[in-house]
């Protein structure tokens, strides 16, 4: 199944990216099979984080969930989301980013 979770930042998230990146992105890294695509949302380039977005292929969203507790940031500084089931339009289309 596919999921998108998309995370609302709040002021003190800044410190928590810049004290955890490193661990996070290994997070990433670690579990890429399931979380296929992330990163921050900002409103312009080079703006301040405002969010982010993961795009998973999971077997539930019980998964999902358990993925987003586990990530570095989140056990730090719990973050807002909504996990949203996502169907890609022109399914016989790969998308390569």
């Amino acid at each position: 199944m596919r999921f998108v979770a998309i995370f609302d930042d709040d002021p003190p998230m800044a410190d928590v990216r810049a004290r955890l990146e490193p661990a996070h992105l290994a997070f990433l890294e670690q579990h890429r099979g399931e979380v296929r695509m992330a990163g921050g949302l900002r409103h312009e380039p080079g703006g301040a984080y405002v969010g982010g977005l993961w795009v998973f292929e999971v077997a539930s969203r019980e998964r999902a969930e358990q993925l987003i507790a586990a990530d570095p940031y989140q056990q730090a500084h719990p973050r807002r989301y909504r996990l949203l089931v996502w169907g890609k339009a022109l399914p016989h289309h790969e998308v390569l980013m």
